[in-house]
Protein backbone atom coordinates (compact mmCIF):
# COMPACT_ATOMS: atom_id res chain seq x y z
CA UNK A 1 0.00 0.00 0.00
CA UNK A 2 1.42 3.61 -1.32
CA UNK A 3 0.62 6.27 1.96
CA UNK A 4 1.43 9.84 2.28
CA UNK A 5 1.97 10.32 5.45
CA UNK A 6 1.50 14.54 6.60
CA UNK A 7 3.41 15.55 9.62
CA UNK A 8 6.21 13.93 11.56
CA UNK A 9 4.91 14.67 15.44
CA UNK A 10 3.52 13.54 17.92
CA UNK A 11 0.73 11.63 15.60
CA UNK A 12 2.60 11.34 13.06
CA UNK A 13 5.62 9.65 13.99
CA UNK A 14 3.82 6.48 15.86
CA UNK A 15 2.31 6.54 12.67
CA UNK A 16 5.12 6.58 10.75
CA UNK A 17 6.41 3.72 12.47
CA UNK A 18 3.30 1.31 12.02
CA UNK A 19 2.77 2.29 8.57
CA UNK A 20 6.31 0.85 7.89
CA UNK A 21 6.39 -1.84 9.79
CA UNK A 22 3.49 -2.81 7.98
CA UNK A 23 5.65 -3.12 5.31
CA UNK A 24 3.64 -0.37 3.05
CA UNK A 25 5.45 2.36 1.10
CA UNK A 26 5.50 5.00 2.72
CA UNK A 27 6.07 9.03 1.98
CA UNK A 28 6.12 11.43 4.70
CA UNK A 29 5.78 15.41 4.53
CA UNK A 30 7.01 17.25 7.39
CA UNK A 31 7.83 21.20 7.16
CA UNK A 32 9.59 21.19 10.24
CA UNK A 33 14.10 21.02 9.62
CA UNK A 34 14.34 18.74 12.77
CA UNK A 35 11.42 16.37 12.66
CA UNK A 36 12.24 15.50 9.09
CA UNK A 37 15.56 14.48 9.62
CA UNK A 38 14.59 12.51 13.03
CA UNK A 39 12.04 10.37 10.23
CA UNK A 40 14.38 9.60 7.99
CA UNK A 41 17.19 8.70 10.22
CA UNK A 42 14.67 6.28 12.31
CA UNK A 43 12.20 4.84 9.36
CA UNK A 44 12.51 3.30 6.10
CA UNK A 45 10.33 5.99 4.31
CA UNK A 46 11.04 8.74 1.77
CA UNK A 47 10.97 12.19 3.49
CA UNK A 48 10.11 15.65 2.26
CA UNK A 49 11.40 18.65 4.10
CA UNK A 50 8.34 20.46 2.66
CA UNK A 51 5.05 22.23 2.39
CA UNK A 52 2.31 19.91 2.12
CA UNK A 53 0.11 22.32 1.77
CA UNK A 54 1.58 23.27 -1.83
CA UNK A 55 -0.06 21.11 -4.69
CA UNK A 56 3.84 20.44 -6.32
CA UNK A 57 4.94 18.98 -2.62
CA UNK A 58 2.29 16.67 -2.77
CA UNK A 59 3.11 15.61 -6.60
CA UNK A 60 6.27 15.14 -5.47
CA UNK A 61 5.17 12.50 -2.71
CA UNK A 62 3.53 10.86 -5.61
CA UNK A 63 -0.31 12.01 -4.03
CA UNK A 64 -1.37 11.03 -7.32
CA UNK A 65 -0.90 7.16 -7.32
CA UNK A 66 -1.09 7.12 -3.51
CA UNK A 67 -3.75 4.81 -2.11
CA UNK A 68 -4.05 6.64 0.96
CA UNK A 69 -3.14 9.92 2.52
CA UNK A 70 -3.47 10.90 5.88
CA UNK A 71 -2.83 14.52 7.42
CA UNK A 72 -1.25 14.64 11.19
CA UNK A 73 -0.33 18.40 11.36
CA UNK A 74 -1.39 20.12 14.75
CA UNK A 75 -3.26 22.85 12.88
CA UNK A 76 -6.52 21.97 11.49
CA UNK A 77 -6.44 25.30 8.64
CA UNK A 78 -3.16 23.11 7.55
CA UNK A 79 -4.71 19.45 7.60
CA UNK A 80 -7.98 20.49 5.06
CA UNK A 81 -5.61 22.62 2.78
CA UNK A 82 -4.21 19.27 2.36
CA UNK A 83 -7.06 16.90 2.30
CA UNK A 84 -8.65 19.31 -0.61
CA UNK A 85 -5.81 19.11 -2.41
CA UNK A 86 -5.66 15.67 -2.12
CA UNK A 87 -9.06 15.42 -3.31
CA UNK A 88 -7.86 17.43 -6.37
CA UNK A 89 -5.23 14.74 -6.97
CA UNK A 90 -8.04 11.74 -6.64
CA UNK A 91 -6.48 10.16 -3.75
CA UNK A 92 -8.99 7.03 -2.91
CA UNK A 93 -8.57 7.28 0.97
CA UNK A 94 -7.85 10.60 2.99
CA UNK A 95 -8.06 10.83 6.63
CA UNK A 96 -7.50 14.02 8.86
CA UNK A 97 -6.56 14.40 12.36
CA UNK A 98 -8.78 17.06 13.56
CA UNK A 99 -8.32 18.91 16.92
CA UNK A 100 -10.86 21.06 17.33
CA UNK A 101 -14.38 19.30 17.75
CA UNK A 102 -16.01 21.98 16.13
CA UNK A 103 -13.93 21.57 12.76
CA UNK A 104 -15.83 17.81 12.73
CA UNK A 105 -18.97 19.10 10.26
CA UNK A 106 -16.36 20.34 7.63
CA UNK A 107 -13.95 17.58 7.37
CA UNK A 108 -17.42 15.84 7.00
CA UNK A 109 -18.61 18.23 4.47
CA UNK A 110 -15.96 17.74 2.53
CA UNK A 111 -16.07 14.09 2.59
CA UNK A 112 -12.88 13.22 4.50
CA UNK A 113 -12.48 10.49 7.39
CA UNK A 114 -11.75 12.22 10.54
CA UNK A 115 -9.87 11.55 14.04
CA UNK A 116 -10.70 13.27 16.93
CA UNK A 117 -7.56 14.95 18.41
CA UNK A 118 -6.03 11.57 19.91
CA UNK A 119 -4.39 13.62 23.20
CA UNK A 120 -8.48 14.79 24.05
CA UNK A 121 -9.67 10.87 23.61
CA UNK A 122 -6.64 9.48 25.70
CA UNK A 123 -7.57 12.53 28.17
CA UNK A 124 -11.07 11.12 28.43
CA UNK A 125 -10.00 7.13 28.28
CA UNK A 126 -8.21 7.92 31.46
CA UNK A 127 -10.98 10.35 32.90
CA UNK A 128 -13.05 7.19 32.42
CA UNK A 129 -10.93 5.03 34.23
CA UNK A 130 -11.22 6.93 37.21
CA UNK A 131 -15.18 7.34 36.70
CA UNK A 132 -16.34 4.01 35.66
CA UNK A 133 -13.51 1.75 37.17
CA UNK A 134 -15.19 -1.26 36.09
CA UNK A 135 -15.38 -0.74 32.41
CA UNK A 136 -12.30 -2.54 30.82
CA UNK A 137 -12.05 -0.91 27.82
CA UNK A 138 -14.78 1.44 25.67
CA UNK A 139 -15.64 2.89 22.56
CA UNK A 140 -18.03 5.83 22.27
CA UNK A 141 -20.53 5.37 18.87
CA UNK A 142 -22.13 8.91 18.03
CA UNK A 143 -23.49 11.28 21.04
CA UNK A 144 -23.99 8.95 24.25
CA UNK A 145 -24.03 5.49 22.84
CA UNK A 146 -21.10 3.44 23.58
CA UNK A 147 -19.43 -0.40 23.18
CA UNK A 148 -17.78 -1.48 26.81
CA UNK A 149 -16.83 -4.52 28.38
CA UNK A 150 -17.22 -5.03 31.90
CA UNK A 151 -16.37 -8.11 33.98
CA UNK A 152 -19.30 -9.55 35.62
CA UNK A 153 -19.73 -9.97 39.64
CA UNK A 154 -20.77 -12.70 41.26
CA UNK A 155 -23.89 -10.64 43.10
CA UNK A 156 -24.89 -9.17 39.78
CA UNK A 157 -28.40 -8.95 38.83
CA UNK A 158 -27.82 -10.25 34.75
CA UNK A 159 -25.46 -13.42 36.58
CA UNK A 160 -27.28 -16.98 36.00
CA UNK A 161 -29.83 -15.75 33.61
CA UNK A 162 -30.04 -16.29 29.80
CA UNK A 163 -29.95 -13.35 27.60
CA UNK A 164 -33.37 -14.46 27.07
CA UNK A 165 -34.12 -14.24 30.48
CA UNK A 166 -32.84 -10.96 31.55
CA UNK A 167 -34.29 -9.38 28.57
CA UNK A 168 -37.80 -10.72 29.18
CA UNK A 169 -37.06 -9.29 32.96
CA UNK A 170 -36.20 -5.80 31.95
CA UNK A 171 -32.41 -5.96 32.81
CA UNK A 172 -31.23 -6.14 29.18
CA UNK A 173 -33.71 -3.16 27.70
CA UNK A 174 -34.01 -2.83 24.02
CA UNK A 175 -31.14 -0.66 23.73
CA UNK A 176 -28.91 -3.14 25.23
CA UNK A 177 -27.12 -5.51 23.55
CA UNK A 178 -24.47 -8.23 24.36
CA UNK A 179 -22.46 -8.65 21.28
CA UNK A 180 -19.67 -10.88 23.16
CA UNK A 181 -18.73 -13.02 25.75
CA UNK A 182 -15.21 -13.89 27.14
CA UNK A 183 -15.26 -16.87 29.80
CA UNK A 184 -12.27 -18.19 31.66
CA UNK A 185 -9.87 -15.69 30.70
CA UNK A 186 -9.11 -17.92 27.50
CA UNK A 187 -9.66 -15.25 25.06
CA UNK A 188 -11.99 -16.86 23.17
CA UNK A 189 -15.54 -15.17 22.74
CA UNK A 190 -18.86 -16.54 22.84
CA UNK A 191 -21.22 -15.23 20.31
CA UNK A 192 -23.95 -14.88 22.69
CA UNK A 193 -27.39 -16.03 21.64
CA UNK A 194 -31.09 -15.81 23.52
CA UNK A 195 -30.01 -19.30 25.47
CA UNK A 196 -26.74 -18.37 26.44
CA UNK A 197 -26.18 -17.63 30.49
CA UNK A 198 -24.56 -15.06 31.52
CA UNK A 199 -21.87 -16.64 34.43
CA UNK A 200 -19.65 -14.51 37.36
CA UNK A 201 -16.68 -13.53 35.70
CA UNK A 202 -17.73 -13.51 32.28
CA UNK A 203 -16.24 -10.32 30.63
CA UNK A 204 -18.88 -9.04 28.25
CA UNK A 205 -18.52 -6.72 25.37
CA UNK A 206 -22.10 -4.51 25.92
CA UNK A 207 -23.42 -1.95 23.30
CA UNK A 208 -26.03 0.28 25.30
CA UNK A 209 -27.52 3.65 23.53
CA UNK A 210 -27.26 5.44 26.81
CA UNK A 211 -23.87 4.87 26.93
CA UNK A 212 -21.97 2.96 30.17
CA UNK A 213 -24.48 4.45 32.68
CA UNK A 214 -24.38 3.77 36.52
CA UNK A 215 -27.67 2.42 36.66
CA UNK A 216 -26.34 0.03 33.64
CA UNK A 217 -23.16 -0.98 34.98
CA UNK A 218 -25.32 -1.73 38.25
CA UNK A 219 -26.84 -4.43 36.25
CA UNK A 220 -23.60 -6.55 36.08
CA UNK A 221 -22.51 -5.96 39.57
CA UNK A 222 -20.50 -2.36 40.19
CA UNK A 223 -22.80 -0.40 42.19
CA UNK A 224 -20.01 1.19 43.38
CA UNK A 225 -19.69 3.37 39.94
CA UNK A 226 -22.73 5.50 41.44
CA UNK A 227 -20.45 7.02 43.79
Amino acid sequence: MYIVIVGAGDIGTPLIEIATRGGNEVVVIEKDEGRAERAATNYDCLVLNDDATVKETLLDAGADRADALISTTDRDAVNIMVCLLAQELEVPDIVSVVHNPEHMPLFGRIGVNTMQNPQRLIAEYLYRAVKRPAIVDYMRVGEEAEVFEILVSEDAPIAGLTLETAADEGILESDMLVVAIERNGNGDPITPRGDTRIEADDLVTVFSARGATPGITARFGHHEDEH
